[in-house]
């Protein structure tokens, strides 16, 4: 591994001791091929530390909410591109290519497209809708695995210190730098929150949630209201 690497990539966890185990194992590939995994636990009272440990390139520890770890990640990373990757999301084959080719040109940063899993027959018309509607508004969730230069990240100062939305303020933040470059492979992240949920009353949430946002509802005033949307 070289001394300092080029890609760091920066995982938020809070009791993931069910997947992380998993996510790890599949991202060792990146890891020999010089990448940096960094996973930053934000207080699990299950064995998620314990799990991440033996294979991660270091477990940080963060005051809990994903905004908070992953600007903990980011400071700690010695990485020149970051990428922030959900615990319940796997990246494509080489994703470390797909990242570098993404950001040689005028873009600084980017996400991928996604692919949920489950039964419900309904999941790939939301990852579609997904994409498509991230394609037209350049505005990305964490679920498509953000990813951007280490210099875009430290001139929007991060993410946001707000408990929900911080993905869809950041990629705000970003457009002012470059517009996305919105890869078409794809991240394969679990259907649990609709599925757990229930389809339509997760859609109609998250409309919801996003509609009152961008009429100026603060993200903390939401967060209250719907403590379970994590």
């Amino acid at each position: 591994m070289p001394a300092t690497p080029r890609l760091s990539i920066i995982i938020p966890v809070l009791d993931e001791a069910t997947t992380i185990e998993s996510l790890l194992t599949q991202l060792l590939g990146l890891w020999v091929c010089g990448a940096e995994l960094l996973v930053v636990d934000g207080g699990s009272r299950d064995d998620t530390v314990a799990l991440a440990t033996p294979l991660a390139t270091r477990v940080l520890h963060s005051p809990p909410g994903r905004a908070a770890q992953m600007n903990v990640g980011a400071r700690v990373a010695r990485g020149q591109q970051l990428l922030f990757l959900h615990a319940d999301t796997h990246l494509p084959r080489r994703a470390d290519r797909l990242v570098d080719e993404a950001l040689a040109g005028n873009r600084c940063w980017g996400r991928f497209d996604i692919r949920l899993t489950g039964r419900h027959p309904m999941l790939p018309v939301i990852a579609a809708a997904m994409n498509l509607r991230s394609r037209l508004s350049g505005i990305a969730t964490g679920d498509q695995a953000l990813f951007m230069t280490r210099e875009a990240f430290d001139a929007v100062g991060g993410f946001p210190d707000q408990p929900l939305m911080e993905d869809i303020e950041m990629s705000r933040r970003l457009k002012r730098l470059s517009a996305p470059a919105c890869l078409h492979h794809k991240v394969v992240s679990s259907g649990r929150r609709w599925e757990t949920h229930g389809v339509w009353a997760t859609i109609r949430l998250m409309w919801r949630l996003r509609f009152r946002y961008w009429r100026g509802v603060s993200a903390d005033s939401l967060a209250r209201e719907y403590r379970h949307v994590r």
